[in-house]
């Protein structure tokens, strides 16, 4: 099972119900180590005072943070939860993706000028927006996907090509890899990650996407499948 996830929106308390009713024997999630340490000691993943890191990262930590607040919600917050209810299955959990503070620096070495500019205009003006931007994004996106990632790879090839496309690759791998001795696994990502991850896994997973977890009705019908037992009636890997 994939859950697909928005990391400013409060969807821990569902995240973490389907996964202690589906009874994973692991629980995979879009983490790295320092990320996870980031998250859990300080409940945000905003930047250490001690080390210099990169703009990008440390704008897009604010960002997501400001935006986490308006939502009443931490960065992250959903992820935290699928690693602790993991945890009290005694599930074995895993951090599976690639060091966010590298890829972001190795993204924005690659970016041209154009692409920089576009993004940190981008930035500035979904600050100002604040909240309604990103639901309209969220809207835009849950509603035709293929669509909204043309158009990003339009305007930021790199951008999409370091933080999607080579991090799914890389996810997909730990997933794979995690299969080969699990056979009952829930991974938690991103929701614009679900797609690219399943399209290079050789088996089918059942997939619960943000909007549905964001969607009162859905949710409801989610929790009763999961509740009921139907989930595991798939089984199968993962």
């Amino acid at each position: 099972m994939v859950i697909g996830t928005g990391h400013v929106f409060g969807v821990g308390e569902p995240v973490s119900f389907i996964i202690r009713h589906y009874w994973p024997d692991a629980v995979l999630v879009e983490l790295d180590v320092k990320r996870y340490e980031a998250a859990s000691g300080k409940g945000s993943m905003e930047k250490d005072s001690s080390r210099k890191l990169p703009w990008i990262y440390r704008s897009t930590a604010r960002y997501q943070s400001k935006m986490a607040g308006e939502y009443g919600s931490e960065v992250g917050g959903e992820l935290l939860a699928a690693v602790n209810a993991g945890r009290m299955l005694g599930a074995e959990v895993l951090f599976i993706d690639s060091d966010a503070e590298l890829t972001l620096a190795e993204a924005w070495e690659e970016m041209s000028l154009a692409e920089r500019s576009r993004y940190a205009l981008s930035m500035f003006r979904d600050r100002i927006l604040g909240r309604r931007k990103v639901e309209e994004t969220q809207k835009e996106f849950s509603e035709n996907e293929a669509e909204y990632m043309a158009a990003m790879r339009r305007r930021y090839p790199v951008l999409v090509r370091k933080l999607i496309d080579e991090r799914d690759a890389a996810m997909a791998d730990q997933i794979m890899k995690a299969a080969e001795r699990h056979d009952r696994m829930v991974v938690v990502v991103g929701d614009a990650h679900v797609e690219g991850i399943c399209a290079r896994l050789s088996s089918e997973m059942k997939k619960i996407r943000l909007k549905d977890l964001l969607d009162r009705e859905a949710l409801h019908h989610i929790k009763d499948e999961v509740w009921g037992g139907q989930a595991a009636e798939g089984g199968g890997n993962p």
